[in-house]
């Protein structure tokens, strides 16, 4: 790593492995493809990685989403987000020197009551990356880490009613055939990209 000189010890560990998880991400498409290269010139180009202060120091820094993917009825969990006015997967922001499964750990206690468990498609690695500049008051951009996680809808009965208004269980269809003006900009090609994962996967085991 070029920028290694100046890096402190501490910063090193964290740094290399966000680069390690960076790099193993398949690009879905060209979008993919040019928002890991994004990442992967910052990460490794020294900049500070983790959000300091609300909402936008530094204003690039990193985040963990997790979308929750109930495999019996194929069906995927997303919150309605006061701030973003959006339909999004659950997620927050990564501490500094967090490593980026820790923070969904621990968001999908705060967010959702619940243990998070890694889905067997993708284990504790994240499926998909996102370069995204958010709306509203002090706009800032996310480096966004999707990662993917199984649970039973029923064992989902609450949410952080501070941060979302409501939560819903939709089919991979019915994900696709919401309006890109509801969701998340990327929910649709996150969707797609798993959807080609799940059957690649299926296919694997049968």
């Amino acid at each position: 790593m070029t920028s290694a000189d100046h890096l402190t010890t501490l910063d090193d560990q964290p740094r290399a492995r966000l680069l390690e998880l960076v790099g193993a991400i398949e690009p879905w498409d060209d979008v993919e493809h040019a928002h890991l290269e994004t990442a992967t010139q910052w990460i490794a180009g020294g900049a500070p990685v983790y959000r300091m202060r609300e909402p936008d120091v530094p204003a690039m820094h990193l985040v963990s989403y997790f979308v929750v993917l109930d495999e019996t009825r194929g069906q995927l969990l997303l919150v309605a987000h006061r701030k973003a006015g959006l339909w999004l997967p659950t997620g927050g922001h990564v501490e500094p020197g967090e490593d980026p499964w820790t923070a969904v750990v621990r968001e999908c206690r705060e967010e959702l009551g619940i243990q998070a468990v890694a889905s067997p498609i993708t284990g504790e690695h994240p499926l998909f990356l996102t370069v995204t500049q958010t709306r509203g008051h002090r706009p800032h951009t996310d480096v966004s880490l999707w990662y993917l996680l199984s649970a039973d809808a029923h064992t989902i009965t609450s949410c952080d009613q501070g941060e979302f208004n409501a939560i819903r269980w939709l089919t991979d269809e019915q994900v696709l055939e919401e309006s890109d003006e509801l969701l998340d900009p990327h929910m649709h090609r996150f969707t797609r990209k798993l959807q080609h994962y799940r059957s690649r996967s299926s296919g694997h085991h049968g």
